[in-house]
Formats: structure tokens, C-alpha cells, sequence
């Protein structure tokens, strides 16, 4: 049933999340005049506060992480804030949150941001409050478990209380622009998508770069590692929409459908086609940063880099390799998919060597970044001007496309407003279904596991770098060179 809820519940709203993404989204909603008049805003947490206490608190927040040209008028969005403490491991406190949201007229959203171990407790505590009804909706945020197990449970106790049309499970990169630019540069444009295949493709990389180290996460990080944290999630969901078939609507159930099938079609990843490391301590920008074992202040087996050469065994993609890169201390922060086509069958510009050899060619390339900057660029061979009398020369050079630029006009936001506003109006098509997150899970614990089975562990990497040597050599004996 479709409805744009009224009231919107958000546990954990003293954390860090709700300071630096759900405040500030939800603020900059408000100003544009996006959110219905009557939503009201609950916010729970363990910390005893009053409502204008946690107004105060929400006001912090904005004036730090809001630019200043997005601050507006705070005084509108104050008043539709409240706040009600709760223990979630116990069931005495939600009679008072349920009567703190009230009765609502069209619905209820509810947001979860707490450790996964309190998912189960909490969905029971919302049952006993009759916070659970056919008018009240889930949204999930990660981690779902830390491994197919565990996220099976937590799938399994959100079910007993929601079923899956109204459950949202977040991945924040489906939020970003350039991501849903993705789709629409396949499906919204004639000269892509025949060429989208194992005939015109000669490979794919996908690298997550970040340049931090742990920034407060110790304890979260060292139990996740770069796969968990970073491949098993956000890149599995850029590999499926590079390589998911056109589905027959952009809606949650046609969409969701071709992603589910490219993940369920990830080949099993050989012993010899990953790589792990963990930085040692070097220099970023000229700054010197410890190393991962002086950060955490204790030996340990976390990987916080991971390279992955992966197949996605069907026919479109056959024989095509998918160069999966992400790690922290990198020398840059960057998200970007590149797409590197292969070389012209016959090169007519080839000449004898009287002539200087014949020009040089080099295959196209579609390099689509996402993060920091949201731009797409196409490598083409023109001709370097001049007479030729030594034979053409060719020289690849750039069509650029910056998002930023070609969309003047328009208001560059956190991904977080596009997946609240979506979760207030019942819209799942950029949410993750139970079944994607299952075919995550299970190649994920594959690779992991084949790590144990061959005792492997971290090579060391310095701060500042790409990562282990032996990551660039897994891309460079198929002949590939990392895209950096």
C-alpha cells in the first residue's frame, strides 16, 4: 500500500549519522519545500533529553556540517523535530515513544540506525507498541550482518514484523547522482547500449579509493575489513548496475530484478584472483600518517585493502573481467567506473615506416566518476593537426561531460535527501531487497573463506600508495593497467 508518511522515526538520532547526513538531508528537504507540512520528525536515542534540548543539539549539527548557503531559515524545521529517550534493549520505554509519534493520519516511517545487534530487540520493542502496522515502513541501515548468517537473521526478525514492500534496506551510493547517471547514460542513450558487451568490451574497473585511515571507526573497521566494508555493499551494487540487463521500467521491481540476476551470476573467485594489504605508515598530501597497526595499537589480520579480478558468467559478459579495487590511505579519494572498450578490428591508419610507422591507436575509454567529483568522460582517437607528410598522427583526447556544470541550474545534493524523501513516499527503487543482499553475502563469504583455506593474509602497503604491488599485478598480467 502506497502512502507518503506523516511522521518520520529515527533511532539513533544523537549519532554520528544524524549529525553529518540525516539532520542536515532532512533540513535541506524542509527549505526546498519537499517535505509535507505536517511531517513531524522523531528522534530516539539513550541520551535524557527535552525536545528543545535535542533542538539544540539538532541546530549544532546543521550550522557544522551545512554549508553555509544551504543553512536557510532554522526556526520552521525546529518545530518539527522532537525527541523521546529509549533503552532499545528493553521493553518499557516504547509505550512512551509511541505515544510520543502519536497517531498518524497518512503513516509512519522509521529509520534504523543502530548497531545491528540491537535490530532484533528493537523490532520486538516496536511490536509491543503497535509500531509495526500495515501503515508503518523499515528502513535499514547498514551493516546487515557480517556475514550471510547474520544477515539472514536480521533479515529474518525484520520479516517477522514488515514484509519485504515495506522494508528499505540503504545503500547510500544509490543515492548519488552520477550512480542513477549510470542508468540513464545505458538505457536513456542509443549509441551505449549495443556496444555495452563482451564484443565491444574488453574489460571494467571499479576502484574506491578513500585517503583516511580509521577516523574513529576502530572497533567497527577492525571487525569488517575493506571487503565487508566496502566491496561487499557499495561495489557489488556499481558492478550490478554496469551490468545488469535493460529492465522493462525504471520501478523497485524491474530494476531490482536484473541486479539480483547479475549478482547471482558472479563467478566463484579463484585463489589467485584477489588481494589483500594493510597500509603501513607513510605520507598523504605531504602529511605524515601512522600506520594501521600504530592506529589500531595492536597487531591485526584486517585487511584495509582488497583487490578483486571477478566474472559475471552470462552471455553478454563472457570473458569480460571486472577489476574491483578499494582501500584506505589511498593517495587520493575517488570513486569512479571505468569502461574500457577494445581496439578497432583493422586500424587503417597503420603505414609503413617510411611513413613514421603508421599512428598510434588507442581503444576508447568511459570513465564515470562519482566521487569527489561527478563528471563522464569519453577518450576518443581524433587527428593532431598539421600536413602529414610523415603520415597521420592520432591522439586520444576527451569529450567531458561535468555533471556540475552541464546542470548549472541545479542544487547539488547529500544522497541522503533522495533516499529519505523516497522512504517518506514509499519509493523502493533505489533500496536494497532481501535477495540482493543475500547474493552479496554468499559470494563475499566464498572469497573470505578461500582466504582461510589458504592461510592469506595482509601484504603491507605504505600510506600514500595504491596499495600492494601484487594488486598491480593482477591487473597487468592480462595486460590491464589501473586507471589512476
Amino acid at each position: 500500500m502506497s502512502f507518503t508518511a506523516d511522521r518520520l522515526l529515527l533511532f539513533g538520532a544523537t549519532g554520528d549519522l544524524a549529525q553529518r547526513m540525516l539532520l542536515p538531508s532532512l533540513f535541506a528537504l524542509d527549505a526546498d519545500g519537499l517535505l509535507a507540512p505536517d511531517l513531524k520528525i522523531i528522534g530516539t536515542a539513550r541520551s535524557e533529553m527535552s525536545d528543545s534540548e535535542y533542538r539544540n543539539f539538532a541546530r549544532a549539527a546543521l550550522e557544522k556540517y551545512l554549508p553555509a548557503d544551504r543553512r536557510g531559515r532554522m526556526a520552521e524545521f525546529m518545530n518539527r523535530l522532537a525527541y523521546q529517550p529509549l533503552d532499545a534493549t528493553t521493553l518499557e520505554g516504547y509505550d512512551a515513544l509511541a505515544g510520543k509519534v502519536g497517531t498518524p493520519e497518512r503513516g509512519l516511517a522509521i529509520f534504523l540506525s543502530t548497531a545491528p545487534s540491537l535490530f532484533g530487540p528493537t523490532i520486538k520493542g516496536l511490536q509491543s507498541a503497535g509500531l509495526t502496522g500495515e501503515h508503518v515502513r523499515m528502513c535499514l541501515e547498514k551493516p546487515l550482518g557480517t556475514d550471510l548468517a547474520t544477515s539472514r537473521e536480521i533479515n529474518d526478525a525484520v520479516a517477522g514484523a514488515f514484509p519485504e514492500h515495506r522494508i528499505f534496506r540503504i545503500d547510500h551510493y544509490l543515492g548519488k547522482e552520477t550512480v542513477q547517471n549510470l542508468l540513464a547514460l545505458r538505457f536513456a542513450n542509443l549509441m551505449f547500449e549495443p556496444l555495452w558487451n563482451a564484443a565491444h568490451i574488453d574489460h571494467v574497473q571499479i576502484t574506491v579509493a578513500e585517503t583516511v585511515g580509521l577516523e574513529g571507526r576502530v572497533a567497527f573497521y577492525d571487525d569488517a575489513g575493506a571487503i565487508r566494508d566496502m566491496v561487499q555493499n557499495h561495489m557489488l551494487q556499481l558492478l550490478a548496475l554496469v551490468a545488469m540487463e535493460p529492465p522493462a521500467h525504471f520501478d523497485a521491481t524491474a530494476v531490482r530484478d536484473e541486479k539480483v540476476k547479475v549478482l547471482r551470476a558472479l563467478r566463484p573467485v579463484a585463489s589467485n584472483e584477489t588481494v589483500t594489504g594493510q597500509y603501513r605508515a607513510g605520507a598523504i598530501g605531504g602529511q605524515a600518517v601512522p600506520g594501521y597497526d600504530e592506529e589500531l595499537g595492536k597487531p591485526s589480520d584486517t585487511e584495509t585493502f582488497v583487490a578483486i579480478k571477478a566474472h559475471v558468467d552470462n552471455w553478454r559478459w563472457k570473458g569480460v573481467p571486472f577489476y574491483l579495487r578499494t582501500g584506505k590511505r589511498m593517495p587520493r579519494r575517488v570513486t569512479e567506473i571505468v569502461i574500457q572498450f577494445r581496439c578497432v578490428p583493422h586500424s587503417i591508419f597503420a603505414g609503413p615506416k617510411s611513413k613514421g610507422g603508421g599512428a598510434t591507436m588507442q581503444p576508447n575509454r568511459l570513465v564515470i566518476g562519482i566521487q569527489p567529483e561527478e563528471n563522464i568522460t569519453l577518450s576518443l582517437m581524433a587527428k593532431v593537426p598539421g600536413l602529414d607528410r610523415e603520415g597521420i598522427r592520432l591522439r586520444a583526447v576527451p569529450l567531458n561531460i561535468a555533471m556540475p556544470d552541464a546542470f548549472s541550474g541545479a542544487v547539488r545534493r547529500i544522497a541522503y535527501e533522495r533516499l529519505l524523501l523516497d522512504l517518506v513516499e514509499g519509493d523502493q527503487t533505489l533500496f536494497v531487497r532481501r535477495d540482493e543482499v543475500e547474493a552479496q553475502w554468499e559470494w563475499i563469504d566464498a572469497i573470505r573463506a578461500g582466504w582461510a583455506a589458504d592461510g592469506q593474509t595482509p601484504r603491507t602497503y605504505t600510506a600514500g600508495s595504491w596499495g600492494p604491488s601484487a594488486a598491480i599485478a593482477l591487473a597487468e598480467r592480462d595486460g590491464v593497467t589501473w586507471h589512476e
